[in-house]
């Protein structure tokens, strides 16, 4: 069996990357792999997890793409076999529902089967630790490195298997840090309507679930293949949703909510049918928590908007600023108190809940927001703009290059050549710590970052209009291309 680990893992070495191990299922993501990685990873969990803890309890979740269940399977079968007790979720369920039941139940951690906002071809396998949330790269690199070794874990005795509802507690947990019953009394009296486009994912039947009240959900059939495009709450991804609420004729607030493949990123629709993203969403959160009653840092990331450490000094609140990636947001969760941790995709998690994105808990809070404001979430945003004087708009956009060479001769360039000027305007400042983020002489920045796998530019601005934001970011097109 070691024999076949090393052969299996020579062909295309298994590496984790910022959350998780994905791969293309049937050429990466298969049955033999996931057997090998399930019982490593579970090893390393008992290793990192196992004292604090005193559990042999490994959690298996999975989400709604083609096969999850059947893989999630193998990977219990397999942790089972050599020693682990296992709980196996009996039904899909969002990702940071197996985080909330690494922690609540006392387990090692949790296995979870997803590749969260990748296109339909893919499967994943995520690590979640006793703490409730992704386990740290030192962590994941132990099982890469004993994945390499070809040495197996083995067990003279086989653990336990049972099933579990995820639901219920993560459910319960999620009520008690909202006002249900003001969301369901404003649904039900036909002052708030919600909708939801679950993408085809793990949120599917999660706000009625919450709630106990109907509300109208699009896209909620399994659909494994996404209409053919990625379950990533984006407008491109968003006709449907867009369509139904421009097309709204009722009096009541309307209120589109958006959650990616394992509901742990969260977009939002205005009642006029304009798209929120995380940029627009923290700053609505930040006031919000703040108003009840909750305090801490404000975590943000390198991309993140202006706005954001403008509406925390208005309540008082210190920002920490992180490199792009939730586990950097996630481990200062663990350092200090946090009110609310962001980044600009999509992501949103809570320090008074575990240090994981949770799009449904963000969902109740924005329902919430509502109905206590008696806003529309536009509205709400562009009152938080005309509190602090800041009015800006932000895009983002991923260039595909050339091969990996061309990666390496633009990052020689930034690197020897600096950029003084930037779509006419002077550059003022270069920050490094995470890619270069160019702040330029009207306060508007562009920030440049690379993949760390495949030959791609992300390019992300924010500028007074998003004339300005489109025309930077053309040319930084045209600086890419030209080199």
């Amino acid at each position: 069996m070691a024999h076949a680990a090393s052969v299996i893992t020579a062909i295309n070495p298994i590496k984790f990357g910022t959350d998780g191990w994905r791969g293309l299922i049937a050429a990466d993501f298969t049955y033999d792999r996931v057997r090998l990685v399930a019982p490593i990873a579970a090893q390393i969990l008992a290793e990192e997890y196992g004292f604090q803890t005193g559990s042999n309890t490994v959690i298996v979740g999975y989400d709604r793409r083609f096969m999850s269940e059947n893989f999630a399977q193998v990977a219990a079968d397999s942790i089972r076999v050599i020693g682990f007790d296992v709980l196996l979720s009996e039904c899909f369920a969002p990702t940071p529902a197996f985080s909330w039941a690494a922690k609540k139940l006392n387990a090692l951690g949790a296995i979870v089967i997803t590749a969260s906002h990748n296109p339909g071809g893919y499967s994943g396998l995520k690590v979640k630790g006793a703490f409730g949330g992704s386990v740290p790269p030192e962590v994941t690199q132990k099982i890469e490195a004993l994945l390499a070794s070809g040495q197996l874990p083995e067990a003279t005795t086989q653990g336990t298997f049972q099933t579990f509802n995820p639901w219920t507690s993560y459910c319960e947990g999620l009520r008690s840090l909202v006002d249900i019953d003001s969301i369901r009394t404003a649904i039900r009296n036909g002052k708030l309507t919600v909708f939801a486009d679950v993408m085809h994912g793990a949120a599917a039947s999660g706000i009625a679930q919450l709630l106990g009240v109907e509300i109208e959900e699009l896209n909620s059939d399994r659909d494994p293949l996404f209409e053919g495009g990625a379950p990533e709450p984006l407008p491109k991804y968003l006709s449907k949703l867009l369509h139904t609420i421009q097309s709204f004729q009722g009096d009541s607030l309307a209120v589109g909510l958006v959650f990616d493949g394992d509901a742990d990123r969260i977009g939002a629709v205005d009642g006029k049918g304009n798209f929120l993203s995380s940029q627009i969403l923290i700053p609505i959160l930040i006031e919000h928590l703040s108003r009840k009653g909750y305090s801490g840092e404000v975590v943000k990331t390198v991309s993140g908007s202006d706005l954001i450490p403008k509406v925390a000094a208005l309540h008082n609140l210190p920002v920490f600023e992180t490199p792009i990636g939730y586990k950097y947001i996630a481990d200062r969760m663990l350092e200090a108190k946090v009110l609310l941790g962001g980044e600009e995709s999509g992501g949103i998690g809570y320090g008074h809940h575990i240090p994981e994105r949770d799009a449904l808990l963000a969902a109740l809070y924005v329902l919430e927001t509502v109905v206590q404001t008696e806003l529309d979430l536009g509205d709400l945003y562009r009152q938080i703009q005309q509190k602090v004087g800041f009015d800006a708009a932000y895009d983002r956009i991923d260039l595909p290059l050339a091969s990996m060479e061309v990666r390496a001769k633009l990052l020689e360039q930034l690197q020897t050549k600096p950029i003084q000027e930037i779509a006419g305007r002077a550059v003022t400042n270069c920050q490094t710590d995470d890619g270069y983020k160019f702040r330029l002489a009207d306060q508007s920045w562009l920030l440049i970052r690379f993949s760390g796998t495949e030959p791609v530019l992300r390019l992300y601005c924010e500028a007074d209009t998003l004339e300005q934001v489109h025309a930077t970011l053309n040319w930084a097109k045209e600086w890419a291309n030209s080199i």
